[in-house]
């Protein structure tokens, strides 16, 4: 039984208070439509990521969504979240060359969308403009292991932390975000022992997504889950529908019927 059936909004104190208690269920969403069918399910937060980019926008990556595109996929989807989170992924080249930019970044996303915290990707690097957010009075939630943002610089989406230094690295950024304020981490596709170490090590709930089951929560892309990005399926995936193929089955139905003049039939008509 869900500790949050009585809560009419979740914050992130909400999701503060679930660590060690209950596991946090996260999506992305981008649009009104698909919010509002994750907000009923009973989702407790939802990521307004810049995965927009590549499932919606169709580039090889999350980089070129731009910050005006952002705040309007926040928009569609904070018009439909009655009851859950709404974090927002701060984009590409808009917080890490100058903490003042990142400021400014999360607040426009706040004010113009009307969401209720921001995500940025990195740690010790980004960390002035992580502490200013926040001093800002604007929620921040965190985001290390596989960074997209940073792919050309990996030049891979391979599992990360896997080396010793890398591992101490993210466990030390772990540490500093919850130093700095963050309300919660998203660790990304890293060994699930290093996941259920920097969980048991801070005090902030942890989501996991491709890092194990010993997160505070896990996220998925809505996309990936429900089976619409037919050609991604990564190990971490769990699909849970086939939309793919449902959806392409009806519209050929739709065509064969709109051809053999079947649709409208009479009941179909004024």
């Amino acid at each position: 039984m869900s500790i949050n059936k009585e809560i009419k909004r979740i914050t992130t104190e909400t999701l503060r208070g679930m660590k060690g208690v209950e596991k946090i269920s996260m999506l992305t969403s981008y649009d009104f439509t698909i919010a509002q069918m994750v907000d009923a399910g009973g989702i407790d937060a939802i990521l307004v990521g810049d995965s927009a980019s590549n499932v919606m926008a169709g580039h090889e990556t999350t980089l070129p969504i731009t910050l005006d595109q952002m705040i309007y996929h926040a928009q569609s989807v904070v018009r439909a979240a009655k009851r859950c989170l709404v974090v927002v992924d701060l984009p590409f080249g808009s917080y890490q060359s100058d903490p003042q930019k990142a400021l400014d970044s999360a607040v426009r996303i706040m004010k113009e969308s009307g969401a209720h915290a921001v995500k940025l990707e990195g740690g010790k690097e980004i960390a002035e403009s992580i502490s200013r957010i926040i001093n800002a009075g604007i929620p921040v939630m965190g985001h290390l292991g596989l960074t997209p943002q940073s792919i050309y610089q990996f030049g891979t989406y391979k599992v990360r932390a896997k080396e010793e230094a890398e591992a101490q690295k993210l466990m030390d950024d772990a540490k500093l975000l919850e130093e700095l304020g963050a309300f919660s981490l998203v660790m990304e596709k890293i060994p699930a022992d290093l996941a259920k170490k920097v969980t048991e090590s801070i005090n902030i709930p942890t989501i996991g997504i491709g890092a194990g089951p010993n997160c505070d929560g896990q996220v998925l892309v809505v996309h990936d889950m429900l089976g619409m990005t037919h050609e991604f399926k990564p190990k971490f995936l769990r699909q849970y529908l086939n939309l793919y193929d449902e959806i392409t089955n009806a519209v050929q139905q739709y065509v064969a019927d709109v051809k053999s003049v079947d649709f409208p039939n009479e009941k179909e008509q004024y």
